[in-house]
């Protein structure tokens, strides 16, 4: 490859990954060579052969496509295929098809397996959390915040202003803790 880019007297900055597996995204010098990509500090990435690049078809496609949105040339040097020319673009339109193809086969695969859960009364989803609506109303009441009643319950602000809303006037006045300027308050305040 050092010949490749020597005869053509290109000025190169080689990435490697000494003791990594090239079935690994997360390699010191891919994760590098894509930053410098990102930049723009170069305009080509010459690679011996796909397989040296990267292992799964996915990832290739991935990085190929990234490539090709920051205007980046990719040559492959054993197996002769460079983007920049035309056969190297048809090939890399094929490759692109395929790797969509995969992706909308993998979309309809996993629609199919929730239409056929929800047939089957499998409950979906995370099971959402249970709270106790009087103790989120005293919390409330005492820090006057969303947020610090949302973090003492470990739920979101949104949960806690629903849960308050759904607090009748009659459950707020049943509360011991709470005055009825306090219930009258809150009913007219929106949390």
């Amino acid at each position: 490859m050092r010949d490749y880019i020597r005869g053509r007297q290109l000025d190169a900055t080689e990435y490697i990954d000494i003791g990594y597996s090239g079935a690994k995204n997360d390699r010191p010098g891919l994760n590098r060579m894509m930053a410098d990509a990102r930049q723009r500090k170069f305009d080509q990435v010459i690679v011996w052969k796909f397989d040296r690049f990267g292992r799964s078809l996915r990832d290739l496609v991935n990085s190929l496509e990234e490539f090709r949105s920051l205007g980046i040339q990719f040559v492959s040097v054993t197996e002769a295929i460079d983007t920049s020319s035309p056969l190297g673009a048809v090939l890399f339109a094929i490759i692109g098809a395929m790797a969509q193809f995969e992706r909308d086969l993998i979309i309809e695969r996993v629609h199919a397996g929730l239409d056929r859960a929800r047939k089957q009364g499998k409950a979906l989803g995370r099971q959402a959390k249970v709270i106790d609506r009087e103790k989120v109303l005293e919390s409330y009441v005492a820090t006057q915040s969303l947020r610090e009643t949302a973090r003492q319950f470990g739920v979101s602000k949104d949960k806690i202003r629903a849960t308050l809303q759904s607090i009748s006037l009659g459950e707020c006045f049943s509360t011991k803790e709470l005055g009825a300027t306090q219930c009258r308050a809150l009913a007219t305040r929106q949390p």
